[in-house]
C-alpha cells in the first residue's frame, strides 16, 4: 500500500524544508522528498537546496575568509597591527566552508525529526490525480498526498557553446570549490554571483576580469548605488567590462580563451586560468512530469501560480525559484510559510514589495522597495534623504567610511517607498527599513526613533531626517 500523507513537499531547499516544517507544525502529516546529493561523500540526498549546499551559505563563508585575508594584507597596518605577509591555505578554506555546510544541512534533518517531518529520498514527480489527492512517484516508491507543494528551485543557466565542467569552466557550484588561486580569472556576468565570487578570488590574489552583456551596471539597483558600487569595486581591482558580446570560447587543458566585442565594437581577447559563468538561473521543473498532469508553466518555464502560490491544479502549490518573483532564499521561505498557513485556513502573507535584496561584496549592497528611477518612470512625487557613512562615527572607527544610506519617501504622505544602502553591515541595516515599510511606516517614524550611539544604524536615522532636510550630522 502506498504511503499516505496530508502534504508532500517536492524539494528540500529553503522553500521546501520550511514549507514542510511549518505544515507539520500546523498538524499536517508531512513528508519532504529530495534527490540531489550535492557531492555528498556517501552519495545520499542532502537537504538545504542550492542555498545551503552550493549557494548562499558556502559563498558567505568564502567571502568572510577572503575579507579577513585582505584585511590582514592591507588593512591591519593602518590600525597599528603587524602580522607579516599572510598566506592562504585554499584547501583549508574550502574545508572550513564544507564543514559549515555539513553542519547546517545536518541541522535540517534534526529539525525534521523535531517537527515529525518524514524525509523521503528520491525525486518527486506527478503520476495522476486520485480520490485522495495526488499519486506521486518518489524514487522507486509511490506516495499519495492530499496536498503537494512543489519547491524544486532553480539551476544555473549555461551558455550555448561554453561547456561547464566545474573545473576549468565553472558555474556557481564549481566556483565554490576552486582548488587554487587562479592567476587570471574570467567571469561572464556581473550579477550577484559574479561580483561575490570575483571579490573572493581577487582578495586572494587573482587578476579578475568580469564581462557583462548589459550596458548598465547593476541595472536592478538604484543608480546612485550602482554608480558607487562600480567606483568602489573597480578601485579595489575588479575589472568590469559592460556592454560586452561574447564570441568564441576555447577551452584548453589548463586555460580558457575568450573572444569578445567590447562596448565600442572592438574585438578583444581574454586568456584566463579559470572561467566562471554566472548569467542567471532557470527554474528547475525537470522530471516533475508537469505536462502529463496539465501543470501550467509560463513562457520562462516557471510554474504559474496566484498570489497565494496556488497552481492551476487542485491541491497543488509551488514556491520559491520555480515560480514568479525574485530568486531569493528568503522569498522562498516566506512563500512556504504562507502556503502552509493558507492550507490550514489561516490568512498567510508574503509581500513582494518588502523583500530585501543583498549583495555581499565589501562594501555590502542592500535595498528594499522602489528605486529612484522606478519612481521617476511611474511619475510618483517623492523626496529623498542621503547620508554618507563618512559622517558616521562607528563607520570611521571600523575603518569602513565608504558608501551611504539613501531613503525615498512619498512627497505627500511621507510613507517610505524605498531604502538603498551601500556600506559595511548593509545586509543587517536593511532589516530596519523592511520592518518599517511592512507596517506602512513613514520617514518621520524612523526619524523619531532613538538609535544607539555610536552605531551604523544612525546613518539610517539621519537619512530619515534628511528626507525633511533636517539631518543633524551632515
Amino acid at each position: 500500500m502506498s504511503k499516505q500523507f496530508d502534504v508532500l513537499v517536492v524539494g528540500g531547499g529553503p522553500g521546501g524544508y520550511v514549507a514542510a516544517i511549518r505544515a507539520a507544525q500546523l498538524g499536517f502529516k508531512t513528508a519532504c522528498c529530495e534527490s540531489n546529493p550535492y557531492a555528498d561523500p556517501k552519495g545520499e540526498p542532502r537537504l538545504g537546496g542550492t542555498c545551503l549546499n552550493v549557494g548562499c551559505i558556502p559563498s558567505k563563508a568564502l567571502l568572510h575568509t577572503s575579507h579577513v585575508f585582505e584585511e590582514a594584507a592591507h588593512g591591519f597596518e593602518a590600525q597599528g597591527i603587524s602580522v607579516g605577509t599572510p598566506k592562504i591555505d585554499v584547501a583549508k578554506m574550502i574545508g572550513r566552508k564544507n564543514g559549515i555546510v555539513d553542519q547546517l544541512t545536518g541541522g535540517i534533518k534534526g529539525l525534521f525529526k523535531k517537527n515529525k517531518v518524514t524525509q523521503l529520498n528520491g525525486h518527486g514527480s506527478f503520476v495522476k490525480q486520485v480520490a485522495d489527492g495526488w499519486e506521486m512517484k518518489v524514487g522507486e516508491e509511490t506516495v499519495v498526498a492530499k496536498q503537494v507543494i512543489v519547491a524544486t528551485g532553480s539551476k544555473a543557466r549555461h551558455l550555448e557553446g561554453i561547456p561547464v565542467d566545474n573545473k576549468l569552466v565553472c558555474d556557481n557550484v564549481g566556483a565554490l570549490d576552486i582548488d587554487a588561486v587562479p592567476k587570471k580569472l574570467a567571469i561572464i556576468g556581473a550579477g550577484v554571483i559574479g561580483l561575490e565570487m570575483g571579490s573572493v578570488w581577487r582578495r586572494l590574489g587573482a587578476d579578475v576580469t568580469i564581462l557583462e552583456a548589459m550596458p548598465e551596471f547593476l541595472a536592478a539597483a538604484d543608480q546612485d548605488i550602482a554608480k558607487e558600487a562600480f567606483k568602489l569595486l573597480t578601485k579595489q581591482g575588479l575589472k568590469i567590462n559592460l556592454g560586452v558580446k561574447i564570441g568564441d570560447v576555447k577551452v584548453g587543458k589548463k586555460s580558457v580563451s575568450l573572444a569578445y566585442t567590447d562596448k565600442d565594437g572592438a574585438e578583444q581577447k581574454l586568456d584566463a586560468d579559470r572561467l566562471i559563468v554566472s548569467v542567471g538561473r532557470v527554474p528547475n521543473t525537470d522530471g516533475l512530469n508537469a505536462a502529463a498532469v496539465g501543470l501550467k508553466l509560463n513562457e520562462r518555464g516557471m510554474i504559474e501560480v496566484d498570489d497565494h502560490c496556488r497552481t492551476n491544479l487542485p491541491g497543488v502549490w509551488a514556491v520559491g525559484d520555480v515560480v514568479r518573483g525574485p530568486m531569493l532564499a528568503h522569498k522562498a521561505m516566506e512563500e512556504a510559510v504562507m502556503v502552509a498557513e493558507v492550507m490550514a485556513g489561516q490568512a498567510g502573507h508574503c509581500n513582494f514589495d518588502t523583500v530585501p535584496w543583498i549583495i555581499y561584496t565589501a562594501p555590502e549592497i542592500a535595498w528594499v522597495g522602489k528605486t529612484e528611477q522606478q519612481l521617476k518612470a511611474e511619475g510618483v512625487a517623492y523626496k529623498a534623504g542621503k547620508i554618507p557613512f563618512a559622517f558616521n562615527g562607528r563607520a570611521m572607527g571600523m575603518a569602513a567610511p565608504e558608501g551611504f544610506v539613501k531613503m525615498l519617501a512619498d512627497a505627500k504622505t511621507d510613507r517610505i517607498l524605498g531604502v538603498h544602502i551601500i556600506g559595511a553591515s548593509a545586509s543587517e541595516l536593511v532589516a530596519e527599513a523592511v520592518v518599517t515599510m511592512e507596517f506602512g511606516g513613514a520617514s518621520e517614524d524612523l526619524a523619531r526613533i532613538c538609535h544607539g550611539h555610536p552605531t551604523m544604524s544612525e546613518a539610517v536615522h539621519e537619512a530619515a531626517l534628511a528626507c525633511d532636510k533636517r539631518p543633524l550630522h551632515a
